[in-house]
């Protein structure tokens, strides 16, 4: 199936599902800083609480530099309970300081300048680089790489490789949407443990490799 259609189907039916995912994209909105906050915050924690921990933190904090006059414990209070949120906490002030001090209190614009900050990886920075500068990246967690090799795209055993694989084969017009459209069907049909491949619009050309109890 051409890489279009499969992401057009796959966010019908998130949608359809109501995807928890989709709620942090309308709650982020679209700037630089917040967009990175909220990807700092997502990693091991739920959508719900995501969200809820992101507009506390900008309410107080909406730029580098009032986050930067807040202490790690403030920050932690904020985000409480986001998972890890103590060692965020620190990311987070470690970071305000370094986009001041490094950055003119900007984000910035480059993979390697991104990942040069305070507890962004290459997940974070390519989500960033996508959202914020609409740059061809694709962010790749564990949702993305579970579909992307169900479905056979890719075949990798890290999410590492697998983002390497889809840099090369995803063309750039589909590659700043790859992320939310994989991550919202992961969470609402394509799911770690039984997905429901009796409900997905993909079911009849995917080849369901390393599903074992499907629905």
């Amino acid at each position: 199936m051409e890489i279009g259609r499969m992401l057009l189907l796959m966010q019908r039916e998130s949608s359809r599902r109501g995807a928890p995912v989709l709620s942090v994209e309308s709650a982020i909105g679209r700037g630089s800083f917040a967009i990175l906050v909220f990807t700092t915050l997502s990693a091991r924690t739920r959508d719900e609480t995501t969200i809820k921990a992101g507009r506390k933190l900008l309410s107080r904090a909406p730029t580098p530099q009032k986050l930067a006059r807040l202490s790690t414990a403030q920050i932690s209070r904020l985000i409480y309970p986001a998972g890890f949120y103590k060692t965020k906490a620190k990311h987070l002030h470690a970071l305000a300081h370094k986009l001041i001090s490094e950055f003119n209190g900007k984000v910035p614009s480059t993979f390697e300048s991104l990942t040069s900050l305070p507890g962004v990886g290459r997940k974070t920075a390519n989500i960033v680089l996508a959202s914020a500068f609409g740059k061809h990246t694709i962010g790749v967690d564990t949702h993305v790489h579970r579909i992307s090799n169900r479905l056979g795209l890719v075949r990798a055993k890290t999410p590492e490789k697998t983002n390497d694989a889809l840099d090369r084969i995803i063309p750039n017009k589909y590659k700043k949407k790859f992320n939310m459209s994989m991550v919202a069907f992961g969470q609402t049909v394509c799911t770690p443990l039984r997905p429901k491949c009796s409900e997905c619009p993909l079911t009849k050309g995917c080849p369901k490799i390393g599903v074992k109890s499907p629905r």
